[in-house]
């Protein structure tokens, strides 16, 4: 048996709107321990809504929509579930009575297009939403084929979801077992490289381990399937600890782990502090590492040097080196970290300089260009060149660049 979740509104077509109910219910889907193979969107029209049906109908026994419940001539959800499958609609007096009172105590008064929500398929259950006044159903067209209807809003699909729709799957004999996940975190392996060397992980059936690339990031999904919980991880662990080893100081963490929590730990760990000087990235580095609670322990500031009298009078850069390298250069990226580290009083100086576009790039110093400053507790300097392309947005280059940045401390944290 498998899941299908179909969430209805033009809205998520256009782009208006995130379609977080899918996500939710993906997750909530592997708590239960249901596969699920297929998410589809449609917009609000009956013709296309009645294909989707049509197909889903055929590859999974369970179909969960979202969306188009509302009081409105574009709510057509019900109304088109219940012509595909050949069943009137009912009008149920308690839905009616149900959205009156919950108007009455908003001190408003139901309008006439609200009772469009009390029609339902014939022989269909209702499904109970306590905050809004469009109910869902639970119905069964068909042997073998088990159909719920939520509205969009998220706060109440969730409630509905919960209250509702998981006593009745339980009840079914689902929730038995459980579908956990670990998301494993690696920084500077392409993901090309990284499947290579983890190549024969990826035919696993149970646990399972999946690639995934974003951002600059490589992550490794591992999934397994058991009775509970604390089952699926004893599962995970061998295969976590196995890939973390294949892939040594490319791994850097996972789950909620970021760069920055990760390097902060660390320097937690050794007592150390950490300050950092920005051009290219202006302050991207220091929200980061700020992002994480705590983070006054080790961080204790840093200078956003776009202006080259800033990079001299703040953080000591030599006035002739900047004339003769240019600020984009590894001799600045380091007098930039050896300024800001003293500057402060940290153990730890990390700068960056670059030129993140679409403007000022030239043919020896190209937009994606950029140069990463570490000044260590013992006075030594070290830099580390980046050449991130020109076809890469300016965002994408501050994030690559900031993140680059980090990693490169967390690997000499880790090896010193």
């Amino acid at each position: 048996m498998s899941a299908e979740i179909i969430c209805v509104g033009t809205e998520m077509l256009l782009g208006n709107i995130l379609n977080s109910n899918a996500q939710y219910l993906a997750i909530q889907l592997a708590k239960l321990g249901i596969p699920h193979y297929y998410q589809t969107v449609v917009g609000d029209n009956p013709e296309r809504l009645k294909h989707v049906i049509e197909i889903a109908s055929q590859r999974s026994e369970i179909l969960i929509f979202t969306g188009g419940l509302g009081p409105t001539p574009d709510d057509l959800t019900c109304e088109t579930i219940a012509d595909f499958f050949n069943t009137p609609l009912v009008e149920r007096p308690e839905i009616i009575e149900d959205i009156a009172r919950k108007y009455a105590q908003r001190g408003r008064q139901m309008t006439p297009s609200n009772r469009k929500q009390a029609l339902i398929p014939k022989g269909a259950e209702i499904l109970p939403n306590p905050t809004g006044t469009a109910p869902g159903i639970i119905w069964q067209p068909q042997p073998g084929l088990t159909i719920f209807t939520f509205p969009g809003v998220p706060s109440e699909m969730q409630r509905m979801w919960e209250e509702t729709a998981v006593p009745y799957l339980r009840n079914l004999g689902w929730g038995k077992e459980t579908i956990y996940s670990r998301m494993l975190k690696f920084w500077g392996i392409p993901e090309s490289a990284l499947a290579e060397k983890v190549a024969a992980y990826l035919n696993l059936t149970n646990p399972t381990v999946a690639p995934y690339a974003s951002k600059g990031e490589v992550k490794l999904r591992i999934s397994a399937k058991a009775a509970t919980e604390a089952a699926a991880q004893e599962l995970i662990a061998p295969v976590h600890k196995q890939l973390q080893d294949i892939a040594g100081l490319d791994y850097y963490g996972a789950d909620d782990d970021t760069l920055a929590s990760v390097v902060g730990e660390l320097l937690r760990r050794d007592k150390e502090t950490l300050s950092v000087a920005e051009s290219c990235t202006g302050g991207g580095l220091g929200q980061m590492l700020t992002e994480t609670s705590g983070s006054s322990d080790y961080f204790w500031g840093g200078v956003i040097s776009y202006n080259n009298s800033v990079k001299i009078n703040l953080l000591d850069v030599n006035a002739e080196d900047l004339a003769k390298c240019g600020a984009v250069s590894a001799t600045v990226a380091e007098q930039m970290a050896l300024g800001v580290r003293s500057r402060l009083g940290t153990s730890w100086g990390l700068s960056i300089t670059g030129i993140a576009g679409p403007t000022g790039g030239t043919e020896t110093k190209p937009v994606g260009l950029v140069y990463i400053g570490l000044a260590k507790p013992n006075g030594e300097v070290e830099s580390f060149e980046y050449r991130w392309g020109t076809g890469r947005s300016r965002s994408l280059i501050r994030h690559l660049s900031t993140c680059s940045a980090l990693d490169q401390l967390r690997r000499k944290l880790l090896t010193r």
